[in-house]
């Protein structure tokens, strides 16, 4: 979370700046057109204050005739450039947003797991979206509308006092009052904001992860519990936008009252000075213009000011999410088309924590030939499903080494690696889209005439093509419509048309009813073919082709070799797990 900031910090300006370099002819042109709006802003009254004094009282009808026509035609200008203004501004940052929030997911999509494991998707989701919307008013509403309210107001003040000082003096008497009040109004809408951007971060996580487990939270009949957690967050969140709506509700009135004391006191002492004579009629007729002109940009100066600030609170956000540097190392080199697949675990140590005491892994070694399977049983929270997530780099080893074909993990390029490596997860997790781009992930290398031959393969073909539009059925989310067994086959599918060399399967059939089992075995065997492969499995009916069987307890390695010689060993972990799948089965 930001500390709140009292000031702009120029450092971090400079910064959301640096982003306009793409833009930088919109951004100067922008400015320009800045820097023209001032002199025309004050342009008008002066042209009135003439037209009166030097045409209308000697009652001269072509002078004042053209006068009016040159006061038009600076309206049309000023109205054409401020439209040129105001589109350039908002085109700038709608830009700049766009290709800050593809760079912020493309980095989010480049970090390491454990980011994952510890940040809330809602936090993320907050930064992607409404942080990096905010820092689109720096550009629309922040830096250059304030210095074109800026360059107003000095243009108007120093014409207040060219045409009669001493009446700018006494229009200028509560000006001090104005920018406590400003400061005031300023400070109280910050904070707020800062506490309505902290609130939209906490309602944004709570729902998705409500949305996401909406299952359990009916299932258990928690949604009064929910509801009543959602409500006071949304309390607390409209608490807050209620306090900066209250601070607009009395500054925009006092501004009002203050701009009618100041054109009181024009009206009070420019009337002595018309009839004394120092002050002229125009001069009177152009000053309440020139008072509405500077009023108006200090009232909404605060305003842009604080939207300046949270657009730079939010760019601080963004910032820290990309400088984050829990990100996949990625200085390998090897980047094989094809891998044989001998892969070999060498006394590897791992923590999630980092912390040697809370080891999940505990020097581990295996060796899995090319083209055999390696099957890995054991308890829940072994270390089963950690091998996998190790293998592929989602995770760093504290010690020992990971290899395939003899070369470190490391010496190969992370992303070639994870591309010759398909895992199937117990949990099968579907986009929406249709069936055919959540086999293929929108790769454009992979066609749907290969999609149909690895789904005819696996015995897939047969299911897809009963759905409406076959492989062009609209998938919903999660793939809700599909049973578990038709959204595994997908899976299997995936696995096979990226033609993996290294084939991972994680309790791929521990969900999968009695009937889908033969079907998933079946896709099971032509997956597996001619791969190296990993099968962790409660089942094991589903680990009868293993060349090999790993028996994990506690992170550390209980049992290693084929099948049938660890169903031999008395007393035996694998041998009491087969004893309890089958001999009770049969007792039964």
């Amino acid at each position: 979370m930001s500390e709140p900031v009292n000031a702009v910090n120029f450092s971090l300006f400079r910064r959301v700046l640096t982003m306009v370099r793409p833009y930088r002819r919109t951004f100067y042109f922008t400015a320009a057109l800045a820097v023209l709006l001032a002199p025309l802003a004050i342009a008008r009254p002066k042209l009135l204050q003439t037209m009166v004094d030097d045409h209308v009282f000697q009652g001269d009808v072509p002078g004042m005739t053209f006068l009016a026509a040159v006061i038009v035609g600076v309206l049309l200008v000023e109205v054409v450039l401020r439209y040129f203004f105001l589109y350039q501004a908002d085109w700038l940052g709608q830009v700049i947003v766009r290709d800050l929030r593809t760079r912020v997911f493309r980095h989010v999509t480049k970090l390491n797991l454990p980011y994952f494991d510890k940040t809330p998707i809602g936090q993320s989701t907050t930064r992607t979206i409404n942080d990096i919307e905010a820092i689109n008013t720096v550009f629309s509403e922040g830096s250059i509308t304030i210095l074109a309210d800026l360059l107003t107001l000095t243009a108007v003040m120093g014409m207040m006092f060219y045409t009669s000082w001493k009446l700018t003096l006494v229009v200028l008497t509560v000006f001090p009052l104005l920018i406590w009040g400003s400061y005031r109004f300023k400070e109280s809408v910050r904070k707020s904001y800062e506490k309505v951007r902290n609130h939209i971060s906490t309602m944004n996580s709570f729902l998705q992860e409500r949305i996401t487990g909406m299952r359990i939270v009916q299932i258990f009949n928690a949604e009064a519990q929910e509801s009543e957690k959602f409500r006071t967050i949304n309390r607390d969140y409209t608490a807050a936008n209620l306090r900066s709506i209250l601070a607009y509700a009395i500054f925009f009135p006092v501004v009002d009252i203050i701009s009618a004391l100041s054109l009181g006191l024009m009206v009070w002492y420019g009337s002595r000075g018309v009839l004394s004579e120092e002050v002229t009629i125009g001069t009177l007729v152009a000053f309440p213009l020139y008072i509405s002109m500077l009023y108006r940009p200090i009232r909404m100066l605060a305003d842009k000011f604080n939207t300046l600030q949270m657009g730079l609170i939010a760019a601080e956000r963004v910032f820290k999410l990309l400088e984050t540097k829990d990100t996949v190392r990625n200085d390998g080199i090897l980047a094989p088309e094809k891998m044989q697949g001998d892969l070999a675990f060498e006394n590897v140590w791992f923590s999630y924590s980092g912390n040697a005491e809370e080891s999940v892994l505990k020097n581990v070694s295996f060796h899995i030939p090319p083209g055999n399977t390696l099957a890995i049983v054991g308890s829940t929270g072994s270390g089963k499903t950690t091998i996998i997530s190790l293998l592929n780099r989602f995770y760093e080893i504290q010690s020992g080494s990971i290899k395939i074909d003899g070369h470190d993990l490391h010496d190969y390029d992370v992303y070639a690696l994870r591309r010759r490596i398909a895992v199937v997860l117990q949990d099968v997790f579907l986009f929406s889209g249709t069936v055919l781009e959540n086999i293929t992930l929108r790769d454009p290398g992979i066609s749907e005439e290969q999609v149909i031959h690895a789904a005819k393969m696996i015995g897939a073909h047969a299911f897809i093509n009963k759905l409406p539009g076959g492989y062009h059925y609209q998938v919903q989310e999660r793939g809700a419509t599909l049973s578990m067994g038709q959204r595994q086959l997908i899976s299997f599918v995936r696995a096979l048309v990226f033609n993996p060399d290294i084939l991972i399967l994680d309790e791929a059939t521990s969900s999968i009813d009695p009937e889908s089992e033969s079907i998933i075995q079946f896709a099971i065997e032509r997956l597996i073919a001619r791969r190296t492969s990993i099968i962790i499995a409660h089942r094991l009916s589903t680990i009868r082709h293993a060349a090999n069987v790993l028996v994990l307890e506690k992170g550390e390695v209980r049992e290693f070799g084929p099948p049938d010689m660890l169903l031999a060993i008395e007393g035996g972990r694998y041998r009491e797990l087969y004893e309890k799948q089958f001999v009770v089965a049969e007792a039964g």
